[in-house]
């Protein structure tokens, strides 16, 4: 497949102002630079799940906002789907779309149906395909019964599936998530997960997402580019990524009577610990004897075991 997105060297470069007494800063006013993003380059084929990941600041909503045109890069080159984002030609932006968690892009004031009729005279969405868009998505993420409902009075989790539906409607080629599952509950993470998985298998739709919920980035996504001070540091498979860590397996115990952490220690190092449970990092060829002297020394209530979670992948990386 070919490259949809091709990136060179880009970089940005914001100013900001340096701390000064009122008089210097009213008069003679400093500014120091911040390297958002520090000259990266990547290339995205057509069809792929790509998530950027990073610590706050590290340059990931920035990289997003200059792919899809919103923001000018200081130096270097951006190509998506042969355009250059900043442009704003009205070609590129009937073939993309750009869901922000933390921004509204309905009206707050119309109900979703009626801004997706706004969106069909924008996109020139026919007719018969809005209508079938609209019913089978809306189905799909179990919100039929919301779509006459003002946007203001839906809750979050249902506000963010109508923006998922407003930014599909038009079957863009390339969907930008910024924080698309950002302080939903349990059920609108999962079904908006599968969601996207669905429109990417079935309409080959990219999609380029950020997020500080791994468990998005698992669900969704199969490569990763991670960004730290603005510069890439990985960009591979995710596979890949938790490869790496295969050695190691993660024990939460559950134990009937409090144990002190201290005394667990000398089993594996204590990740975290909470009055009846532990979480132990141990060799991936001692766990089974770990549980079973555990099983066998302690009352244990429960056992569970799983890879090394993925955040703590991440933080692990960023040290």
């Amino acid at each position: 497949m070919e490259n949809i997105i091709k990136v060179q060297n880009l970089s940005k470069i914001y100013q900001v102002p340096v701390k000064q007494n009122w008089f210097k800063a009213l008069f003679i006013p400093k500014n120091r630079d911040i390297n958002a993003v520090n000259d990266i380059s990547f290339n995205v084929k057509e069809g792929e799940t790509v998530a950027f990941l990073g610590p706050n600041g590290a340059g990931k909503t920035t990289t997003l906002k200059m792919l899809s045109g919103l923001l000018y890069p200081s130096s270097g080159t951006v190509g998506v789907l042969g355009y250059e984002p900043t442009a704003r030609d009205d070609r590129f932006l009937s073939q993309i779309a750009l869901v922000m968690g933390n921004k509204a892009g309905l009206s707050w004031d119309l109900t979703p149906n009626q801004n997706y009729e706004l969106f069909k005279s924008m996109y020139e969405i026919p007719k018969i395909e809005l209508n079938t868009g609209i019913s089978q998505l809306s189905e799909m993420l179990g919100v039929s019964d919301q779509l006459d409902t003002p946007v203001r009075k839906l809750s979050l989790g249902q506000r963010m599936k109508f923006e998922l539906i407003g930014g599909i409607l038009h079957r863009p080629k390339i969907m930008f998530l910024d924080e698309p599952t950002i302080g939903l509950d349990v059920i609108a993470k999962r079904n908006i997960r599968d969601f996207l998985r669905t429109i990417n298998k079935e309409m080959g739709t990219t999609l380029i997402l950020t997020s500080h919920d791994m468990a998005d980035i698992e669900k969704i996504c199969d490569r990763v580019i991670i960004i730290n001070h603005g510069k890439l540091i990985y960009d591979d498979y995710l596979d890949k990524l938790t490869l790496k860590y295969r050695d190691k397996k993660y024990l939460t115990v559950t134990f009937e009577k409090k144990v002190a952490a201290e005394e667990l220690s000398k089993y594996g190092q204590i990740i975290s610990s909470k009055e009846l449970s532990h979480v132990l990092e141990v060799e991936r060829q001692k766990y089974a004897k770990v549980m079973a002297d555990l099983s066998e020394n302690y009352s244990v209530d429960d056992i569970d075991v799983r890879g090394v979670p993925l955040d703590e992948i991440m933080e692990d990386m960023f040290k």
